[in-house]
Formats: C-alpha cells, sequence, structure tokens
C-alpha cells in the first residue's frame, strides 16, 4: 500500500491505494471527476479503461468489457472506427482549426449543417454549432430569451422543464435538469425554469390509470403550472428529451407528447426537443421526435452526430425562429453569441463521416433488427425477485429493481442495491450505469445479436448473484 502523492496528509488510510504509481494512483493525485463522491474515489481508485475495440472496452490489466451504456450514451459507433480517425487526420493536415464568426466558414461546416438539415423529422432551417450538449441547451435560452425581445415580449422567458430530466450541466443547462443532485449546494435552479411532472407510468401515475388517462392528467397539471406562472406573457418554451436518459431511461406513456404539445400551443410556446441521447438512431428513427410524434421548433443534438470521437453539438432551429433572430441582428448590429470552438472544422469533418456512416451502412435498419433483441432479452427478466420495471424502446432500456414487486415500494437510497448491481455487472464484463436503482443500458448502435446475448447473459449472472446475496434467488447458485 502507498500513498497517493500530492493528497492532505489528514485523508490517511482511505487514501492509500493498491499500486503507488499505477495509473489508478497517478489519477487519484491529479484529475477531479465528473459527478464522483471525491472521498470514496480517493479510496477506491479510478477504473482506467486501456483501450477499445468494436463495442468493448479494456481495462488497464486486459480485462475486457461489453460498453453498455456507449460510454455516456454517445460512442455510436462503437470504439474503433478507423473512418473517424482518418477523416480527423485528413482535416488536421488540411485546416486544423477555424472559426466561423464575422461570416467566416469552411467546407465541413457547410456540409454539417446541410446533412443534418436534410435528416430532420420537420423542416429546419439553420445549425447553430457548439461543443456540447450542455452548451447547445444554454444557447438554446440565450436564443429564446433574444428571440422574445425581439418579437416585444420581455416578459416571455420562463422555461417548463421536467422533474428528472437532464438537459446539461452548466448553470442553466443544469437549471433546466430536474435532477435534486445536480442543483444540491450549487444554488440550483436559477430564476425563470419550473419543472413540471416526470412522465413514469410506473412510478407516478395513480392506481389503475391508463397510460392515455396518465398523459391526459399530466398535460392537465402542465396546463395549470402555465397558468400560474403567468400563462403564455411569461411562459416562452417547453424542453424534453423523447426518452429522458439520465433520469432513469424512461419511456413516455402512450398520447403524451400529443397532448403536452396541444398545450404548448394554446399558450404560444416553443416545443424544444432535446435529442442528446435520443438523436441519430437509438430509438428506432433518426431522432425520437420521430418515435413519439413531437413537432419541435427547435432541436438539440450532440453525442452521437460525431459518435462522441470529438466534441460537438448543434441547435437546430425552424425558419420562423432564424427570420426573428435574422431581422434584430440587423436592428442591433450583430447576434452577440457564439464559442471559439463552434463549428470546429475538425470535429465538423468527424460529424460529417458519422453521418456518411450511418447511411451507407443504413443504421436505422440495423437498429431496427437489432433494438427487439435487446428489448425482449432484457424484459424476460421482468420476473426476477429484484426486478420492478423494464422499459425501453429500440436500442436504450433500463431495468429498475425495487424492494417490493408488489407495491413498487424501492429500497432506502443508503442500501445502493443500484450501484451494487452495476458493481456486479462490471465484475461480470459489463458496463451500465446505476442511475438510482435503474440501470441503464445504451450500448453501441453496431452492436450485433450475437453480442446482445452476451451482453444479457453477463447481465443475467449479475442480476442472480446479486439476488442471491439478498436472499431473493431465481436461479440456483451454480453447482
Amino acid at each position: 500500500m502507498t500513498r497517493v502523492p500530492g493528497l492532505d496528509s489528514n485523508q490517511k488510510e482511505a487514501t492509500m491505494i493498491r499500486k503507488g504509481n499505477s495509473a489508478s494512483s497517478r489519477d487519484v493525485a491529479t484529475v477531479l471527476h465528473p459527478q464522483t463522491n471525491f472521498r470514496a474515489h480517493e479510496q477506491n481508485g479510478a477504473f482506467v479503461v486501456s483501450h477499445g475495440e468494436g463495442v468493448r472496452i479494456f481495462d488497464e490489466n486486459g480485462k475486457d468489457y461489453i460498453e453498455g451504456m456507449a460510454g455516456l450514451w454517445c460512442a455510436s459507433l462503437g470504439f474503433s472506427e478507423k473512418r473517424l480517425a482518418e477523416a480527423a487526420m485528413r482535416q488536421m493536415t488540411k485546416l486544423p482549426y477555424y472559426h466561423i464568426y464575422n461570416s467566416k466558414s469552411h467546407d465541413p461546416a457547410i456540409e454539417l449543417a446541410e446533412r443534418v438539415l436534410a435528416l430532420t423529422p420537420v423542416p429546419m432551417s439553420k445549425v447553430f454549432f457548439a461543443n456540447s450538449g450542455s452548451e447547445a441547451n444554454d444557447t438554446v435560452v440565450r436564443l429564446v430569451w433574444y428571440y422574445n425581445n425581439a418579437l416585444g415580449r420581455p416578459k416571455k422567458k420562463k422555461f417548463v422543464s421536467r422533474q428528472k430530466a437532464f438537459h446539461g450541466s452548466t448553470l442553466v443547462s443544469g437549471s433546466l435538469t430536474g435532477l435534486p443532485h445536480l442543483h444540491r449546494d450549487f444554488d440550483l435552479p436559477l430564476g425563470g425554469v419550473v419543472h413540471t411532472d416526470c412522465p413514469h407510468h410506473y412510478r407516478f401515475a395513480k392506481p389503475g390509470e391508463s397510460e392515455e388517462d396518465f398523459a391526459t392528467r399530466l398535460a392537465e397539471n402542465l396546463e395549470k403550472l402555465i397558468i400560474a406562472e403567468g400563462g403564455a406573457e411569461t411562459c416562452a418554451a417547453f424542453i424534453a428529451e423523447p426518452v429522458m436518459g439520465a433520469g432513469g431511461v424512461i419511456v413516455p406513456p402512450r398520447t403524451y407528447f400529443e397532448k403536452i404539445q396541444a398545450v404548448l400551443r394554446k399558450y404560444d410556446m416553443l416545443m424544444v426537443a432535446d435529442e442528446v441521447i435520443c438523436g441519430f438512431g437509438r430509438t428506432g428513427n433518426m431522432f425520437g421526435s420521430e418515435t413519439f410524434n413531437i413537432k419541435p421548433d427547435i432541436m438539440v443534438v450532440a453525442k452521437a452526430l460525431s459518435s462522441a470521437y470529438l466534441p460537438i453539438s448543434g441547435v437546430i432551429l425552424s425558419d420562423p425562429i432564424y427570420q426573428v433572430l435574422a431581422d434584430n441582428s440587423s436592428r442591433v448590429g450583430m447576434f452577440g453569441h457564439g464559442f471559439t470552438y463552434s463549428a470546429h472544422p475538425v470535429a465538423a469533418a468527424v460529424a460529417v463521416e458519422t453521418l456518411r456512416i450511418y447511411e451507407e451502412r443504413d443504421i436505422i435498419s440495423h437498429i431496427r433488427r437489432v433494438g427487439p433483441k435487446l428489448q425482449a432479452g432484457l424484459r424476460s427478466f421482468a420476473d426476477h425477485p429484484l426486478v420492478g420495471e423494464v422499459r425501453g424502446v429500440g436500442l436504450v432500456g433500463a431495468i429498475e429493481v425495487v424492494a417490493d414487486k408488489a407495491t413498487k415500494a424501492p429500497f432506502a437510497p443508503e442500501q445502493k442495491v443500484g450501484p451494487t448491481l452495476a458493481k456486479a455487472a462490471e465484475e461480470e464484463g459489463l458496463v451500465l450505469r446505476a442511475m438510482g436503482d435503474s440501470l441503464g443500458f445504451s450500448p453501441p448502435l453496431i452492436i450485433s445479436e450475437d453480442e446482445v446475448d452476451e451482453l444479457l447473459s453477463r447481465f443475467g449472472r449479475a442480476l442472480d448473484r446479486v439476488g442471491r446475496q439478498m436472499g431473493r434467488t431465481r436461479l440456483k447458485p451454480a453447482a
């Protein structure tokens, strides 16, 4: 046992890890990790990834893992797509950087915008490029405020988001997020953001309430909230993920978005579809908006736009919104927003190549073949004594474990059953994400049917092992 260099001496034994000069020890000494318990990290060290191949990653000891979350829902083409590396290298040697401020441009930005606009489920006009989903959703708020100021509606600024939504980690996008642990001690949410009901039928429907009746009640509650917040005069936009990701892979109940959008039209509010996770095939259509009949005024994309090989995101605008922005930029002299790396030529070139690959390999047809196998496999665990609900669509899903199947009673948070199950899956060679007691599944879109079988097998072993430890067995222990 060797003390990690650079740590406070008062941390004593909690800061000791097994290999004094390992990558893990160097990480603990130097890196501040997002969404991490720092003291636990000091004690346990880092899970260090060495390399990737297809849907698999390998740790520093050479052990392979199926990456069941595609990293953070994002490595859609897996971890070894050489065409993307080659596209980056070509662009690096041609034009490694240039900006798009003040009417400057370059070919990768132009081609990427054209390709994105050709894919959208409703007619769109322009794409503003940023570097992450958080930046893009932050930009959405600024655009909507600018838009309503241009229209002479200075009070029409409030955003309605949802409980358990995730829209990013900046001050504004973090405020749009509806997860308490991302607000706690950060003084969030900021003013001007309110949250309406989470559309999780299993967890929040009344006894005997159908999905359609639940959707009706949520739409009625949204209208009541809008009225309480000042109605059409003050409420500007509603933002939603087609499938809620970090909140637990929550699939909306039937008729939900149709009813929500009717309320938005009544109060002249914009519909913002956050497609950061769902976009580019995850739900079995190019966009989640197609899967759930959403007609967005604004769309936000990131993650699979470049298969996460380089940071890039986009805000896609309808033409009526663009025309107002354009008129106002002319009136005030310029549109005063942007980032140094907006439409970075290397990131844009990689994104262009990513979209080419989706088209050439007909990624949507592949997802429609493999997705049902994943969904059926996940649902095969529904009768396990630990499992409360299985949910999902396409190549995204979740299994929620509960203390009591009959009453749906959750485990106490301090029991950390979800994280325990995620750790057991990791030991079986499967990386998943515990969102409370919901285990998320979002493998690379290129996953094969055989790899789906292996993913399910590894998860099944982990689930049964945790079940045995808790005295809730479906299968007898192996001889």
